[in-house]
């Protein structure tokens, strides 16, 4: 892996991880937002209570009958689970809704928040004062709520702010009291409330401690919070998600064009090859061509030689040896030339039984000096190929099993229709066959394993297979020899 693609790849990552803190310092804030508004509502709540509180007392005192209808109006279900107020020693004075279960340990002012209950317990967000909350009876009636109607009665009719209030429930009853209990003298009709003792400082400052509102605990819902939490985390899981995948896509991204540049850089250095591979052959090409020529010239002398009168038998002998070797090195030339010769098809519609018929004919000099039994089991196809070049194919495949089969040997050229649209060519022999491991090198130039083959036989057949679109495989012939098959050879349309 190279510097550039460490460079990239940890930008990435960064970028990654940049990302992923990002969406969790997100998740964060917005659950900071929600508890704020929660908290908000709470500081609404106890704002109302304190001036609840204020508005019901009279002196220092605050009666808790009164308190505790707009106590158990404030406590809504899923909302306010239950709202408390307790003395100096920490004992309930007031409250209403749930009961709630303070730990030991007293609570410093605050918030603590329960995420399994879903639920906050909020403890003095605001000073309500130290209001007495008196337990003494009295004789008003409750304040009537906005809409006429007594704290805590919500379904009855609104009433009448233009009437006088109702009589006191117990008034009628006081009446009949001896003078002087009841708030009447009893001489005159008019009423005298009991006249209460002062209390001294000592027995005002342990009132205040046992009765004064010192602490203040509510119990609110967090639900709300918990489903914008949930809401929140499944957008941030969906963006960290989307995220990693892009990040991924990147990377891989950068390592196909990666692999593509260098795979690039492979193809312009293997064409730069090639086309020093092409001017080397076609250099070498010509040199065969030029050696050609003086090697004439030697078999030409060497035959002058041979032919006069007063050459010794000697003489003659070593002429006609030159005049071998040289054909043998014409031969290689020859070969040498066909396979380094670019390979242009010029496809048309070519009947096959006729071209194995003239392959044969051309051979009949090498088959009948074997005395090889040659099988012509062609069927009438029509294929596209170029007819010269199957001819050359043809006549090396054909020139192989001769070559390679004993005297009195026996070759069968086959061929056939492979589907409706293609067919095969077979060439087999009962000669001693090809090895496994080398099925495929014998198709390499001057690979061979015949003392007079050449070893650019089968490769000149390959090319030309292979320029045709062709597929050819040498397989076991049964019961012995070699089977060289041609495949996915094309039909014309009369094929």
């Amino acid at each position: 892996m190279t510097r550039r693609s460490w460079l990239v790849y940890g930008t990435l990552l960064a970028i990654w991880l940049a990302l992923l803190g990002w969406q969790g310092a997100e998740h964060l804030r917005v659950r900071r937002a929600a508890r704020g508004l929660l908290r908000h509502r709470a500081e609404d709540i106890s704002n109302t209570l304190a001036l609840i509180m204020r508005v019901t007392a009279r002196g220092p005192f605050s009666p808790k009958e009164r308190i505790e209808p707009w106590l158990e109006e404030l406590v809504k279900e899923g909302e306010v689970y239950s709202i408390k107020l307790y003395n100096a020693q920490g004992e309930e004075l007031v409250g209403a809704g749930a009961p709630i279960e303070l730990p030991k340990d007293e609570l410093p002012n605050g918030e603590y928040w329960d995420d399994e209950e879903q639920k906050v317990t909020l403890k003095n967000l605001v000073d309500l004062g130290t209001n007495i909350i008196s337990t003494f009876p009295t004789n008003r009636p409750p304040r009537p709520d906005f809409d006429g109607r007594p704290p805590g009665d919500t379904n009855g009719p609104p009433g009448d702010f233009n009437s006088p209030p109702p009589p006191p429930p117990d008034l009628a009853g006081m009446t009949n009291m001896p003078p002087g209990t009841n708030g009447f003298d009893g001489t005159n009709g008019m009423r005298r409330g009991p006249r209460r003792p002062r209390l001294t400082p000592a027995e005002m400052q342990t009132l205040r401690e046992k009765k004064g509102a010192h602490g203040f605990v509510m119990v609110m819902s967090a639900r709300s919070v918990a489903m914008v939490m949930e809401q929140d985390l499944w957008l941030r899981l969906i963006i960290a998600i989307l995220a990693t995948v892009g990040v991924v896509g990147y990377g891989l991204a950068w390592n196909n064009a990666n692999k593509t540049s260098e795979l690039q850089i492979r193809l312009v250095r293997a064409s730069e090859s090639n086309l020093h591979l092409k001017e080397m052959n076609l250099a070498a090409a010509g040199l065969a061509h030029e050696t050609r020529n003086p090697l004439n010239i030697v078999r030409g002398l060497a035959q002058m030689i041979s032919k006069q009168e007063d050459a010794s038998p000697e003489i003659r002998l070593k002429s006609r040896e030159i005049i071998d070797e040289s054909d043998r090195v014409a031969a290689q030339l020859n070969e040498f030339i066909n396979y380094s010769r670019p390979r242009e098809v010029r496809r048309a519609a070519t009947r096959l039984n006729s071209v194995v018929g003239e392959v044969v004919r051309a051979l009949n000099y090498d088959i009948e000096e074997k005395h090889v039994q040659v099988q012509n089991l062609a069927e009438e196809l029509v294929i596209e190929a170029d007819e010269q070049l199957l001819r050359q194919a043809l006549f090396n495949l054909v020139m192989n099993a001769i070559q390679a089969v004993a005297d009195k040997g026996e070759i069968q050229i086959r061929t056939g229709k492979q589907g409706n649209a293609e067919a095969f060519i077979e060439i087999a022999d009962n000669g001693p066959g090809v090895a496994p491991d080398q099925r495929k090198e014998i198709f390499k130039p001057y690979f061979t394993t015949h003392e007079e083959g050449t070893g650019l036989g089968l490769a000149v057949v390959q090319q030309i297979v292979l320029a045709h679109g062709w597929e050819i495989e040498c397989v076991a012939n049964q019961p012995a020899g070699a089977n060289f098959r041609i495949t996915h050879v094309k039909l014309t349309a009369k094929g």
